[in-house]
Protein backbone atom coordinates (compact mmCIF):
# COMPACT_ATOMS: atom_id res chain seq x y z
CA UNK A 1 0.00 0.00 0.00
CA UNK A 2 2.59 2.18 0.38
CA UNK A 3 0.96 3.97 3.83
CA UNK A 4 2.65 5.03 7.10
CA UNK A 5 -0.31 3.17 8.77
CA UNK A 6 -0.95 -0.37 8.64
CA UNK A 7 -3.68 -0.46 5.43
CA UNK A 8 -6.76 -2.01 8.58
CA UNK A 9 -6.12 1.69 10.03
CA UNK A 10 -6.11 3.66 6.61
CA UNK A 11 -9.53 5.54 6.37
CA UNK A 12 -12.29 5.68 3.74
CA UNK A 13 -14.94 8.34 4.36
CA UNK A 14 -13.02 9.41 7.52
CA UNK A 15 -13.72 6.40 9.56
CA UNK A 16 -10.67 3.39 9.55
CA UNK A 17 -11.72 0.54 7.45
CA UNK A 18 -11.26 -2.08 10.65
CA UNK A 19 -14.15 -0.25 12.21
CA UNK A 20 -16.21 -0.01 8.84
CA UNK A 21 -15.70 -3.98 9.16
CA UNK A 22 -16.82 -4.46 12.98
CA UNK A 23 -19.48 -2.17 12.47
CA UNK A 24 -20.59 -4.88 9.80
CA UNK A 25 -20.02 -7.75 11.62
CA UNK A 26 -22.36 -6.10 14.62
CA UNK A 27 -24.99 -5.03 12.22
CA UNK A 28 -25.42 -9.15 10.77
CA UNK A 29 -24.76 -10.64 14.13
CA UNK A 30 -25.50 -8.14 17.01
CA UNK A 31 -24.87 -11.15 19.85
CA UNK A 32 -21.62 -12.61 18.38
CA UNK A 33 -18.45 -11.76 20.39
CA UNK A 34 -15.85 -10.08 18.45
CA UNK A 35 -12.39 -10.65 18.95
CA UNK A 36 -9.53 -8.47 16.98
CA UNK A 37 -6.07 -10.31 16.66
CA UNK A 38 -3.22 -7.29 15.83
CA UNK A 39 0.71 -7.37 16.19
CA UNK A 40 1.33 -6.27 19.55
CA UNK A 41 2.86 -2.92 17.74
CA UNK A 42 -0.32 -1.80 16.78
CA UNK A 43 -2.00 -2.08 19.79
CA UNK A 44 -1.59 1.72 20.81
CA UNK A 45 -2.87 2.80 16.87
CA UNK A 46 -5.98 0.43 17.96
CA UNK A 47 -6.87 2.10 21.22
CA UNK A 48 -6.35 5.54 19.69
CA UNK A 49 -8.73 4.59 16.99
CA UNK A 50 -10.82 3.31 18.57
CA UNK A 51 -11.66 5.15 21.68
CA UNK A 52 -14.56 6.74 21.78
CA UNK A 53 -16.52 4.14 20.00
CA UNK A 54 -18.58 1.23 20.84
CA UNK A 55 -15.62 -1.21 19.91
CA UNK A 56 -12.87 0.31 22.33
CA UNK A 57 -13.54 -2.54 24.54
CA UNK A 58 -13.70 -5.62 22.81
CA UNK A 59 -11.26 -7.98 23.36
CA UNK A 60 -8.04 -8.53 21.83
CA UNK A 61 -5.01 -10.48 21.47
CA UNK A 62 -1.41 -10.16 20.03
CA UNK A 63 -0.93 -12.04 16.71
CA UNK A 64 2.33 -14.12 15.31
CA UNK A 65 4.22 -13.80 12.57
CA UNK A 66 1.92 -15.60 10.27
CA UNK A 67 -1.72 -15.72 9.87
CA UNK A 68 -1.89 -19.17 11.16
CA UNK A 69 0.37 -17.82 14.48
CA UNK A 70 -2.67 -15.23 14.41
CA UNK A 71 -5.72 -17.40 14.14
CA UNK A 72 -4.02 -19.53 17.06
CA UNK A 73 -4.25 -16.75 19.07
CA UNK A 74 -6.78 -15.55 18.85
CA UNK A 75 -8.59 -19.35 18.96
CA UNK A 76 -6.50 -19.87 22.05
CA UNK A 77 -9.51 -17.22 23.73
CA UNK A 78 -12.52 -18.66 22.26
CA UNK A 79 -14.79 -21.04 24.30
CA UNK A 80 -15.06 -24.86 23.04
CA UNK A 81 -19.13 -24.61 21.85
CA UNK A 82 -20.10 -22.62 18.73
CA UNK A 83 -19.22 -21.25 15.68
CA UNK A 84 -16.51 -18.92 15.02
CA UNK A 85 -15.69 -16.89 11.41
CA UNK A 86 -12.28 -15.98 10.92
CA UNK A 87 -12.57 -12.54 8.64
CA UNK A 88 -9.74 -9.99 7.40
CA UNK A 89 -10.00 -6.60 8.66
CA UNK A 90 -9.59 -5.00 5.05
CA UNK A 91 -12.18 -6.80 4.22
CA UNK A 92 -15.06 -4.03 5.30
CA UNK A 93 -17.86 -4.51 2.13
CA UNK A 94 -18.48 -8.48 3.33
CA UNK A 95 -22.59 -8.19 3.12
CA UNK A 96 -24.88 -9.08 5.74
CA UNK A 97 -26.10 -11.95 3.86
CA UNK A 98 -22.67 -13.48 3.37
CA UNK A 99 -21.89 -13.42 6.80
CA UNK A 100 -25.16 -14.48 8.02
CA UNK A 101 -25.18 -17.52 5.30
CA UNK A 102 -21.76 -18.33 6.45
CA UNK A 103 -22.21 -18.70 10.27
CA UNK A 104 -25.91 -20.54 9.48
CA UNK A 105 -23.95 -22.97 7.17
CA UNK A 106 -21.23 -23.65 9.52
CA UNK A 107 -23.68 -24.23 12.85
CA UNK A 108 -25.23 -27.18 10.38
CA UNK A 109 -22.63 -28.32 8.76
CA UNK A 110 -19.49 -27.89 10.71
CA UNK A 111 -17.56 -25.10 7.53
CA UNK A 112 -18.39 -22.53 5.34
CA UNK A 113 -16.29 -20.48 3.32
CA UNK A 114 -17.50 -18.25 1.43
CA UNK A 115 -17.29 -17.87 -2.65
CA UNK A 116 -17.52 -16.59 -6.23
CA UNK A 117 -17.63 -17.14 -9.46
CA UNK A 118 -14.83 -16.28 -11.57
CA UNK A 119 -15.35 -13.52 -14.62
CA UNK A 120 -12.67 -12.96 -15.97
CA UNK A 121 -10.59 -16.02 -18.71
CA UNK A 122 -7.61 -17.87 -16.64
CA UNK A 123 -5.23 -19.63 -18.07
CA UNK A 124 -2.40 -22.22 -16.47
CA UNK A 125 0.93 -20.98 -16.56
CA UNK A 126 3.90 -23.45 -17.07
CA UNK A 127 7.34 -23.02 -17.14
CA UNK A 128 7.45 -22.38 -20.84
CA UNK A 129 3.78 -22.36 -22.57
CA UNK A 130 0.36 -21.57 -20.87
CA UNK A 131 -3.08 -23.18 -21.66
CA UNK A 132 -6.39 -21.83 -21.09
CA UNK A 133 -8.34 -23.76 -18.50
CA UNK A 134 -12.52 -23.50 -17.53
CA UNK A 135 -13.12 -20.78 -15.15
CA UNK A 136 -16.19 -22.77 -14.20
CA UNK A 137 -13.96 -25.25 -12.28
CA UNK A 138 -12.65 -22.88 -9.81
CA UNK A 139 -14.02 -19.63 -7.67
CA UNK A 140 -12.45 -16.64 -5.98
CA UNK A 141 -12.24 -17.34 -1.84
CA UNK A 142 -13.39 -14.85 0.30
CA UNK A 143 -14.36 -14.39 4.28
CA UNK A 144 -15.24 -14.55 6.35
CA UNK A 145 -14.46 -18.70 7.02
CA UNK A 146 -16.53 -20.35 9.93
CA UNK A 147 -16.45 -23.36 11.29
CA UNK A 148 -17.44 -25.69 14.41
CA UNK A 149 -14.97 -24.02 17.31
CA UNK A 150 -13.97 -27.65 18.01
CA UNK A 151 -13.11 -28.47 14.15
CA UNK A 152 -11.18 -25.52 13.69
CA UNK A 153 -9.60 -25.82 17.10
CA UNK A 154 -8.33 -29.21 16.25
CA UNK A 155 -7.02 -28.21 12.62
CA UNK A 156 -4.87 -25.73 14.43
CA UNK A 157 -3.19 -28.63 16.42
CA UNK A 158 -1.20 -29.16 12.78
CA UNK A 159 1.99 -28.03 12.30
CA UNK A 160 2.98 -24.82 10.08
CA UNK A 161 2.95 -26.21 6.44
CA UNK A 162 3.64 -23.66 3.54
CA UNK A 163 -0.02 -24.98 1.97
CA UNK A 164 -1.98 -23.29 4.44
CA UNK A 165 -3.07 -19.76 2.76
CA UNK A 166 -6.55 -19.92 4.76
CA UNK A 167 -8.36 -21.35 7.53
CA UNK A 168 -10.16 -23.50 5.04
CA UNK A 169 -6.88 -24.72 3.91
CA UNK A 170 -5.75 -25.75 7.16
CA UNK A 171 -9.05 -27.52 8.26
CA UNK A 172 -9.02 -29.58 4.61
CA UNK A 173 -5.92 -31.16 5.56
CA UNK A 174 -7.16 -32.12 9.02
CA UNK A 175 -9.48 -34.38 6.80
CA UNK A 176 -12.66 -32.07 7.13
CA UNK A 177 -14.27 -31.30 3.80
CA UNK A 178 -15.74 -27.74 3.60
CA UNK A 179 -18.73 -26.13 2.28
CA UNK A 180 -18.77 -23.43 0.44
CA UNK A 181 -22.00 -20.26 0.69
CA UNK A 182 -22.34 -17.63 -1.87
CA UNK A 183 -20.41 -15.39 -1.36
CA UNK A 184 -20.20 -11.35 -2.67
CA UNK A 185 -18.20 -9.55 -5.25
CA UNK A 186 -18.06 -6.43 -3.19
CA UNK A 187 -16.12 -8.26 -0.57
CA UNK A 188 -12.88 -7.27 -1.76
CA UNK A 189 -9.97 -7.49 -0.23
CA UNK A 190 -8.17 -3.63 0.11
CA UNK A 191 -4.29 -4.66 -0.81
CA UNK A 192 -3.27 -2.10 -2.59
CA UNK A 193 -4.07 2.00 -3.81
CA UNK A 194 -6.26 1.01 -6.80
CA UNK A 195 -8.60 -1.43 -4.19
CA UNK A 196 -8.86 1.53 -1.77
CA UNK A 197 -9.73 3.87 -4.99
CA UNK A 198 -12.60 1.30 -5.37
CA UNK A 199 -12.97 1.49 -1.36
CA UNK A 200 -13.97 4.78 -1.65
CA UNK A 201 -16.25 4.84 -4.44
CA UNK A 202 -18.62 1.22 -2.81
CA UNK A 203 -18.70 3.53 0.42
Amino acid sequence: MGATVPKQFLEIKGKAIILHTLEKFKEALPLAELLLVLPKSEMPLWQEISGGTTFENIKTTSGGDTRFESVKAGLRLIGSEGVVGVHDAVRPFVSIETIQAAFNTAESTGTAVPVVDLKDSIRKVNTDQSVAVNRSNFKIVQTPQCFDVDILKKAYRQEFNTSFTDDASVVEADGIKVSLVMGNYSNIKITTVEDLKVAEALI
